[in-house]
């Protein structure tokens, strides 16, 4: 037999094999998700395939789902984006990867693909997951942890000694925004209810404003950035407590540039961008000790319908994300 069918009959038996995955074939709500039976599928260039152990559950999964995504969405597809495993094979052109590394990251720039036992997923966009952490507790980090790094740094380019106003701080990216700014020099003012108080303090929050009872306008005055994990009032509030040249950053909607021009400040919403380089970076800082995970509901894969029911506000969620298990801790 020759190298040429060798290579061929392992292609082959690779597309035979089957596995089960969370399926879309047409928008809709939650009972629109199908647990079937597909093939498994065969990395190709600057791809890996990952053996997934547990895949995280976030918001942007029901806008895929519903058909609200941002981006292109072409059915069928397969739901989930946060994952943590093993290389279970290689495609070409991967480097500083090998089989059986253990890695947490995302699938692909679409944020499909990951409930599922398996996972191909752009080598550029997986890392080596963090030692210190089991696969439910990496697999809640990557989109969350990049967004908050990405949303401080990259977007509002703050710096020690800068004040930042973060909406909706004990939320999943909120959390990792204040630790960060903290071990960043960078002063905090913080929206939450006041029963997250103090996990906030905890997680080194300098200010905190209980938005039930609380306007953040009376704490906030002149500060250098808003982080907007809110939206809708509360961002169009947030325009008049920057200063001028300030800049508000929103991971979740288009700000009002009008009102941004009226008051001087730039605007800017933001889909997160995950890199091995932040991941990486990221890895680090959990390892060390500086960053702080919290996981707080746990399903098996088999229940990815269930875990949708509380992304839609129907069934009670517990504070932290939702994680897919997959595979053995």
């Amino acid at each position: 037999m020759t190298t040429e069918n060798i290579v061929h009959d392992a292609v082959r038996d690779q597309n035979n094999l089957s596995m089960m995955a969370w399926r879309v074939h047409e928008f809709g709500p939650p009972p629109a998700m199908t647990f079937e039976s597909i093939s498994r599928p065969t990395p190709g260039p600057g791809e890996v395939l990952i053996k997934v152990h547990a895949a995280g559950v976030g918001p942007w999964d029901g806008w895929i789902r519903a058909g609200k995504s941002a981006l292109p969405q072409p059915l069928p597809l397969t739901l989930g984006s946060d994952l943590s495993g093993e290389i279970e094979a290689l495609g070409p052109d991967v480097a500083d990867l090998a089989v059986g590394d253990q890695v947490y990251g995302v699938t692909n720039p679409r944020f499909i693909g990951a409930y599922a036992e398996y996972a191909l997923a752009s080598a550029a966009m997986i890392a080596r997951k963090p030692t210190s952490l089991n696969y439910i507790d990496a697999a809640s980090v990557p989109v969350i942890a990049v967004t908050a790094w990405q949303g401080l740094f990259d977007e509002a380019q703050l710096k020690a000694v800068q004040t930042v106003l973060i909406h909706g701080a004990a939320g999943n990216v909120g959390a990792y925004a204040v630790q960060l700014a903290r071990r960043a020099g960078i002063q905090t003012i913080v929206t939450a209810a006041k029963q997250d108080f103090a996990y906030l303090r905890e997680l080194g929050a300098d200010t905190l404003v209980d938005y039930h009872t609380e306007r953040f306008e009376d704490a906030a005055r002149d500060v250098d950035a808003v982080f907007d994990l809110v939206g809708g009032e509360t961002q169009q509030r947030s325009f008049q407590v920057l200063r001028r040249g300030g800049k508000l950053t929103s991971a979740v909607s288009q700000p009002d540039q009008e009102l941004a021009k009226r008051h001087g400040v730039d605007a800017a919403f933001f889909l997160v961008n995950v890199t091995t380089r932040y991941l990486t970076e990221i890895a680090g800082l959990i390892d060390s000790g500086a960053l702080r995970t919290r996981v707080g509901t746990v399903l098996p894969l088999t229940d990815a319908y269930e875990a949708h029911l509380m992304l839609e506000g129907l069934r009670p969620t517990p504070k932290g994300k939702i994680v897919l298990e997959v595979g053995t801790r």
